[in-house]
């Protein structure tokens, strides 16, 4: 009787050791994912010699799916479509924030004028095209409102084919920008890593289904199913199967990061910026040269209260506070940090002047492509947005 005890839990034990990857998840409601199978219904999406991208992308999807609902307790999955069915982009949107999702998946496939060849896989977040490449996949992707009814109206005038609608997305900062970054990252990683296939990286663009979501959201584009052999694979089992298994893999590193984000929240407190001995003004007159900076110091709070947002440069994070001439740091200087949910943020640049920091962020963007801007008022961390109101309003 006691051998065969023995025998069952070494059993238990081994089946512990071969399944490790089953998601664990903080007490309380489920950890609810959205995801968002682009195109289907009447609007194919691009289309290749041999396949659609609405069944493509439908295809990944539920396999993504599946593989959470199976290995992942205490996670709800939600998909926008689960069948061949069209839905407005605003509607799907709409489902995950009514869900109050923890995250926002899209799943699309890419493609290309027939006379060019292209391959790989990459992943957007919300934000300002910093190429045309960039935001030309953007045009292609929100062009499906114009076969929406009343588009004109349920999307405020936004002309999809229109450069000039896009500069909208410069006076968006997304408040999930840094964990939608960190999940396309990870997406990137194991489409590189687990799937072989061509890293096209991290971008951003002005995607309209990121745009209405309220909380870290992705879009990702599997592939180009303009050419041929990357359409094959798209069409395939085993290509479909590697891509969905690379989605799940970077989904469970976001979720342990969660979790345990989520377990030292009761105890981590945000301390709030510390005094520096410079003005606010001298920050902003020095540009981003290739030269070793002073050692950085905690962001400015002043001394004084001001009635003016003030606008800084968010250019990287840390979890320790970087040396001086830190490789990181890029040789721009001079930079500042502030502590946040136990990060060191990084910013360069300071002024009351919304236009001159978005002067300066386009300056930096050669070295910090992903930088963005932030604002603090009264030395408090405050919305972007309302900020940047106030700043038009007192113009």
């Amino acid at each position: 009787m006691i051998t065969y005890r023995l025998k069952i839990i070494f059993l238990l034990c081994s089946l512990w050791l071969v399944f490790p990857c089953f998601c664990s998840t903080a007490k309380g409601k489920d950890f609810v994912v959205v995801i968002d199978p682009g195109h289907g219904g009447h609007d194919p999406g691009a289309v290749g010699k041999r396949g659609k991208e609405k069944n493509i992308n439908l295809n990944v999807a539920l396999k993504v799916g599946r593989l959470i609902q199976n290995n992942c307790n205490g996670v709800k999955v939600i998909y926008t479509r689960k069948t061949d069915v069209f839905i407005p982009l605003d509607r799907r949107a709409q489902i995950a924030n009514n869900a109050k999702a923890d995250l926002f998946i899209s799943i699309h496939t890419n493609s290309v004028a027939r006379s060019k060849t292209v391959r790989g896989a990459e992943t957007y977040t919300l934000g300002l095209h910093r190429t045309e490449e960039n935001l030309e996949v953007a045009k292609k992707e929100n062009s499906v409102i114009l076969i929406e009814e009343n588009y004109e109206q349920r999307y405020a005038g936004f002309n999809p084919n229109s450069s000039e609608s896009y500069i909208m997305f410069e006076f968006v900062q997304d408040k999930n920008m840094e964990k939608s970054v960190k999940l396309a990252t990870y997406v990137q990683k194991q489409f590189k890593h687990t799937a072989k296939r061509i890293d096209k990286g991290v971008h951003q663009a002005g995607f309209l289904v990121l745009r209405a979501t309220s909380m870290p959201s992705v879009l990702i584009e599997l592939g180009y199913i303009s050419t041929p052999d990357e359409e094959q694979y798209l069409l395939s089992d085993a290509g479909t199967t590697a891509l969905s298994n690379s989605i799940y893999q970077a989904f469970l590193h976001y979720k342990r990061e969660h979790d345990t984000s989520a377990r030292q929240s009761g105890v981590a407190q945000e301390s709030l910026p510390k005094p520096e001995s410079k003005p606010e003004e001298s920050l902003e007159e020095t540009p981003a040269t290739g030269e070793a900076g002073p050692a950085t110091k905690p962001a400015a709070k002043p001394a004084q209260a001001t009635a003016k947002p003030v606008f800084k440069i968010q250019i990287l994070t840390s979890g320790k506070v970087l040396p001086k001439g830190s490789k990181l740091l890029k040789g721009v200087s001079p930079v500042s940090y502030y502590h946040e949910k136990g990060l060191y943020k990084y910013t360069y640049g300071e002024s009351t002047d919304y236009n001159k920091i978005l002067r300066m962020r386009r300056n930096i963007a050669p070295k910090f492509k992903d930088a963005f801007i932030i604002a603090f008022k009264n030395g408090e961390k405050m919305n972007i947005n309302e900020a940047i109101k106030e700043f038009k309003r007192n113009r």
